[in-house]
């Protein structure tokens, strides 16, 4: 089952007319990585002390949409590494996204909406149950918590306990993809095998946390949001979802902007640097 799991979510990613930029310019995402969590894994209860105890575990938000307990489960992930057409294209900006970038936000994050409801509806009709944390109705965005703008469900770090990336010094997931990409996960009672995590700490993947070299994702902040103390997310969420939009939405005609500045022209864009190793 879980190499069907796989097939179904490489097949609906690779073969959609919705995964192709305007034009014929290529695709907005290459084939997906995927990864496997359990759903009682002790890291999500681990994350009510990391994030907030406002973030949810996915046994809280499966109870709460079926109204009963599941034996067992899974919570399947998924990357989607950006391509490199609109990679290439954000690598030369300095102030606010590209083109390309932008419509990768807005419609290729329209198409990991279409994967999430696809997957949950194939599980359905396979006998299991299953639900996108995102559109349930548990999800809500927190504007202010003492880490920040945050929700009751992360993508990225659901992402992390499948074993697909670690962390970096601006808060993304570098991934073997790197660090260019967008997230999704669904919650099922089917039980699948979890996919094995990294035993070398968090952010691992991030030269600047291994071993004290890089910090590329710095200099490409316009607004000083990310420093060698970290992240400041209000600052970055002010810029992404307000200044970007004001300066460039309806030129380019999306309803999000994106920025991904820090996550091309980096040692980490497309895969996990080697650095000292």
């Amino acid at each position: 089952m879980e190499e069907r799991v796989r097939a179904e979510i490489n097949s609906f990613v690779t073969g959609n007319p919705a995964n192709r930029l305007a034009g014929g310019e290529g695709p907005y995402f290459d084939q997906p990585l995927i990864g496997f969590a359990g759903i009682d894994d002790p890291l999500f209860s681990a994350y009510k002390e990391i994030i907030g105890d406002f973030h949810l575990t996915p046994r809280e938000i499966f109870s709460a949409a079926f109204g009963a307990e599941p034996a067992g489960g899974t919570v399947i992930c998924w990357i989607l590494p950006i391509a490199v057409a609109a990679r290439k294209s954000n690598r030369d900006q300095a102030e606010y996204p590209s083109r390309q970038w932008s419509l990768t936000r807005t419609h290729g994050e329209a198409l990991n909406g279409m994967l999430r409801r696809h997957l949950v509806d194939w599980l359905t009709a396979e006998g299991a149950r299953a639900l996108a944390p995102q559109y349930a109705d548990t999800w809500r965005e927190l504007p202010e918590t003492p880490k920040g703008r945050a929700s009751t469900w992360s993508e990225r770090h659901a992402a992390y306990a499948a074993g697909l990336g670690t962390f970096s010094l601006n808060d993304g997931l570098i991934t073997a993809k790197g660090i260019a990409h967008r997230c999704g996960s669904v919650v099922t009672d089917l039980v699948l095998p979890p996919s094995p995590r990294s035993d070398r700490g968090y952010a691992d993947n991030c030269l600047y946390c291994r071993e004290g070299s890089c910090g590329a994702c710095i200099g490409r902040c316009p607004v000083g949001a990310i420093s060698f103390a970290g992240h400041d997310k209000n600052r970055c969420c002010e810029y992404v979802y307000t200044t970007i939009p004001a300066a460039v939405a309806a030129e380019y005609a999306v309803t999000a902007t994106g920025c991904g500045l820090c996550q091309t022209r980096v040692p980490c864009e497309s895969g996990i640097p080697r650095g000292r190793r």
